[in-house]
């Protein structure tokens, strides 16, 4: 699968902000983007996030790049997914040992806002959180498939 992830050329639509959340520019199929980025995405591209998490070192055994990665593990990933996002892949990096790359996928910008508002509404959620309170920082790219990309 990560060799197809490599080798996957995704067209990027749009900067993340400083706070490292996507701002409102639409992403998935061709038809949904402006001309500017239409004409290399695929047709039946879905709308992928790639969200970068920097963990704060851990101080005290709380917080830190394990207790990230064990709030994932636990049950995170599977709140996204109950929610409809596909979490396509959840990568450490090896370059930044504090460092959690992960990847969603949706069918849409419209199906990406539903699942976030739902996860944020989630209890399960809040609880993970609580439990694993880890402080970071965190960037995200919005990307559509290109129409020659193995990964749509």
């Amino acid at each position: 699968m990560n060799k197809i992830l490599l080798a996957a050329v995704f067209t990027l639509s749009f900067a993340s902000s400083a706070l490292g959340q996507p701002n409102m520019e639409p992403c998935g199929p061709a038809a949904h983007l402006s001309e500017a980025y239409s004409g290399n995405v695929a047709a039946d591209s879905r709308c992928f996030e790639l969200r970068m998490y920097t963990a704060e070192p851990a101080v005290n055994g709380a917080g830190g790049i394990d207790n990230l990665h064990q709030r994932f593990r636990e049950e995170e990933v599977a709140i996204f997914e109950k929610h409809g996002a596909d979490v396509v892949a959840v990568w450490q990096r090896l370059d930044n040992a504090n460092t959690l790359v992960w990847m969603l996928a949706y069918r849409d910008r419209a199906h990406r806002q539903e699942v976030w508002t739902a996860f944020a509404a989630d209890p399960a959620w809040h609880a993970l959180r609580e439990k694993y309170a880890v402080p970071l920082s965190a960037e995200a790219y919005m990307m559509s498939a290109t129409d020659y990309s193995k990964l749509k």
